[in-house]
């Protein structure tokens, strides 16, 4: 077994393979860019060595500072992790050429899966289904409009190199072929430095299965069951489960053939993932191949009770599979959310920024598994992260912070244990899509397992929607927490002070006679105003409401609120309530969803606003890589104006309403920052 190995990544990832290395003796190397010098992955490896510049082209994708790291710390392998140069073959090549050992396949089975035109041909010849379209070489938008036409719509446009959603279009009519054609191009060369594409067969009610495979050195391949990963934004996964709940035996046993037949077409060694799609109808095809650990691996972990990164490690060293096929059984049922520093609203804009607050059911990495007395269930919770409060999210990686899985004896058990923690996790300083999250988790169709790759296209709207069902009591608590905390920063200031007895010290608000009630004013995120009056009353508070005085216990744990409501002629009732603070900032998380308040300070002078001059603002920092009008032209509403791009993904600016361009503050390669000025545009009048 390896003494050191270096690992090629950073973040979520760096941080899990860390992990194993250390229960297994094996000593780390971690890489960092300027930007991730302070990051933890850097604080969790035994050594760390910087590679480079911010940007991924001048650090993480640059073979040769990698192996630079490599040689100078005498690592005898390196770990690619996911992204960056996991699927590069020229760097698993000159791994093997510098004498280090590449922990995954071989640089032939990388080149044979990494362009899907060449995928498919081979999975073809291994009698592998495929989807009908077109692979071929001829790249010109005259032919490819042409192949469109009798291939039919819907179809979809993908790029050759590459995955995570990049260069993919879904074109449902002729007329928009064009403009997803070259927006998938662009996306594909910025991302893989390859603009070629291909196209398929649209699969009517779109399921996204993948199994997981591996394969050793002596030429042994099993799967380890299959993941569902159907629900997804921007043909990107955000919630993914095994078993899945569309599968029964005879497909589980079906795909699982293929996707091992598939992995030995090309003599593949290590963890790789075989995706598939599946129809409505039940007939699979062959998608992809992924010939590197997943981002979701740890729902294969959960029902397996497996170490993914420990098999790796052990095939790398030449070892056989740990178990054969037989040996390998599925235990109850996981389900991972990814969370994303990203504003559903905006369509998943990443959001930037730093991570002020950050809060999860329980510490990171660590599962914590949960018995329910009342009968015999079970669930356990596991949190991988790489990041910690106080990091920031930056513009030039992937805004991941979180993966949340659990794992339960029953799917509706997990569901229930994943509600449950999604209501006791809060982030405060970006946007995430916690929120969203919660939604779909409580959405009928997701528990009747109705869902396909068009899940969240179909019910976007409802699922943007935030709940208002308990919008005063979810106020008062946070009233509670401002209160609270004003009450703790008060004592600590006082036992700091010369005179700590003091009663100028205190918050108690007496009176003679009655206490004077506090007055905190909180706006929400619609703009809505509540002043909530508040009287402390021993263990207790008091909400004098306009129409009844409403009675509150609360026994706090850190940020998470215990609540009991007693009011007149009604039963009293709890709630948990999750307040997160930083500075006038509140995050306020609760099983139904979560909001976020400003706490107002009545003295301060708040000015008003100016009308919009309609100058149209970057929604994220980023790259300006096409402008399609110029000062002068007549728009309509709608139209799109420029394209940005960030994180190596497109964003289309558009006109608001139909107007006049009055000037183009940017041109194609300029560097934008957030909020910044784009285009200058006035209304056309009626």
């Amino acid at each position: 077994m390896f003494k050191k190995i270096l690992i090629a990544n950073r973040g979520e990832i760096a941080c899990r393979i860390i992990r194993t290395c250390h229960r297994m003796g094996i000593r780390t190397v971690a890489v960092y860019s300027e930007a991730d010098a302070g990051e933890l992955h850097v604080h969790l490896a035994d050594e760390s060595c910087c590679i480079g510049k911010s940007a991924p082209a001048g650090s993480y994708l640059c073979i040769e500072n990698v192996l630079d790291a490599s040689k100078k710390h005498d690592a005898q392998a390196i770990h690619p992790g996911y992204g960056f140069l996991s699927e590069n073959a020229e760097f698993a090549r000159r791994c093997s050429q510098s004498g280090i050992v590449f922990i995954g396949p071989s640089a032939e089975a990388i080149e044979q899966m990494g362009a899907k035109d060449q995928a498919k041909c081979v999975m073809e010849n291994a009698g592998v289904p495929v989807v009908s379209g077109y692979k071929g070489a001829e790249q010109s938008p005259e032919f490819l409009n042409a192949e469109a036409e009798k291939i039919g719509y819907p179809l979809m446009i993908k790029a050759v190199l590459g995955g995570g959603g990049k260069g993919m279009r879904v074109v449902r009519k002729q007329t928009d072929f064009s403009e997803a054609l070259e927006s998938a191009r662009n996306e594909a060369r910025n991302a893989f430095g390859d603009d070629r594409i291909l196209l398929e067969c649209f699969i009517s009610g779109p399921r996204h299965i993948e199994f997981q495979i591996f394969g050793d050195q002596h030429g042994n391949v099993i799967h380890l069951f299959e993941r569902d990963c159907s629900l997804q934004r921007r043909h990107q996964k955000i919630i993914e489960e095994s078993p899945s709940p569309f599968m029964d035996d005879e497909l589980r046993l079906s795909m699982a053939d293929a996707a091992v037949a598939a992995a030995k077409a090309v003599k593949y060694t290590g963890a790789g993932t075989v995706e598939f799609i599946v129809g409505d109808d039940r007939e699979f095809f062959f998608m992809e191949m992924n010939t590197r650990l997943q981002v979701e691996h740890p729902v294969t972990e959960m029902i397996t009770g497996l170490d993914l990164v420990e098999w790796q490690l052990r095939i790398a060293a030449g070892e056989k599979l740990p178990l054969t096929q037989h040996e390998v059984h599925q235990t109850g049922h996981a389900i991972e959310a990814r969370i994303y520093a990203e504003n559903p609203k905006s369509g998943f804009l990443p959001s930037i920024g730093t991570l002020h607050r950050l809060a999860f059911p329980d510490i990171f990495h660590k599962v914590k598994k949960i018995e329910d007395n009342n009968s015999q269930s079970w669930s356990s919770i596991r949190i991988d992260s790489g990041v910690e409060q106080g990091g920031e999210i930056s513009i030039h990686y992937d805004p991941l912070i979180a993966k949340l899985v659990v794992h339960a004896d029953s799917r509706i058990q997990s569901i229930r244990t994943m509600q449950n923690t999604l209501a006791q996790s809060g982030v405060l300083g970006v946007e995430t899509n916690l929120g969203f999250l919660q939604n779909i988790m409580q959405h009928p169709d997701f528990e009747a397992a109705k869902t396909d790759t068009l899940f969240v296209d179909s019910n976007l709207e409802s699922l943007l929607e935030e709940n208002q069902d308990s919008v005063d009591w979810v106020c008062w608590g946070a009233a509670i927490a401002c209160l609270l905390e004003d009450y703790a920063e008060s004592e600590t200031k006082a036992w700091e002070s010369i005179e700590p007895c003091s009663p100028w010290n205190s918050l108690n608000n007496w009176r003679t006679g009655s206490p004077e009630p506090h007055r905190l004013q909180l706006r929400n995120q619609q703009g809505t105003e509540t002043e909530v009056t508040i009287i402390k009353e021993n263990n207790s508070f008091r909400i004098l409401n306009e129409n009844a005085q409403i009675s509150v216990t609360v026994s706090a744990h850190e940020d998470l609120l215990d609540l009991t409501w007693h009011s007149s002629g009604l039963e009293e009732y709890g709630h948990h309530l999750l307040v997160l603070s930083h500075e006038s900032q509140l995050l306020a998380v609760h099983e139904d969803g979560r909001t976020l308040f400003t706490r107002l300070d009545p003295l301060a002078y708040e000015q008003s606003e100016e009308v919009s001059d309609f100058r149209l603002s970057a929604p994220m920092p980023g790259n300006v890589i096409r402008v399609l009008v110029k000062a002068g032209d007549e728009v309509s509403s709608g139209q799109p104006l420029l394209v940005m791009e960030a994180m190596k993904m497109e964003h289309t600016i558009v006109a608001p309403a139909n107007g006049i361009v009055e000037e183009v503050l940017f041109q194609p390669g300029d560097i934008v920052q957030n909020d910044a000025k784009l285009v200058k545009f006035s209304l056309l009048e009626e």
